[in-house]
């Protein structure tokens, strides 16, 4: 088995591909011509983002709406830069809302965390030192 995507549900599939592509640079690989399902260009892990009438529909009980939420969900994705002053600035300026400055870690990892519109927990952080 090996992780292959990471779907979030989301009320407009296509600004939170546009939001992504200005704000950290992604490239979009597809949107359905529906407007309900797209996929980001991230490497072999596809971030992709779903309307939330197919969460709905997938789920009985129905969701939580990241968006909506007053706080972050339980779960965050990692995008991994060398620069995270430069990136945390650009996703701040693409209308991300901070979450945490650029910080430091004691193990020599830096790292800030971004909320995007769609409500989505982004990590920009430096590779881990090893």
């Amino acid at each position: 088995m090996k992780f292959g995507y990471t779907i979030l549900y989301v009320p407009d599939v296509a600004a939170s591909l546009d939001f992504c592509e200005r704000a950290f640079g992604l490239r979009r690989r597809f949107l359905h011509e529906s407007g309900t399902y797209g996929e980001l260009d991230t490497g072999s892990t596809t971030l992709a983002f779903a309307d939330h009438a197919l969460g709905e529909a997938n789920f009985a009980g129905g969701h939580v709406a990241a968006h909506s939420s007053p706080r972050p969900l339980g779960f965050e994705i990692g995008l991994v830069t060398d620069d995270v002053a430069a990136a945390h600035q650009a996703a701040l300026q693409a209308g991300a809302t901070e979450m945490a400055a650029p910080m430091t870690k004691h193990w020599g990892q830096t790292v800030s965390y971004v909320r995007c519109p769609d409500g989505l927990l982004v990590e920009l952080c430096t590779p881990v030192p090893g």
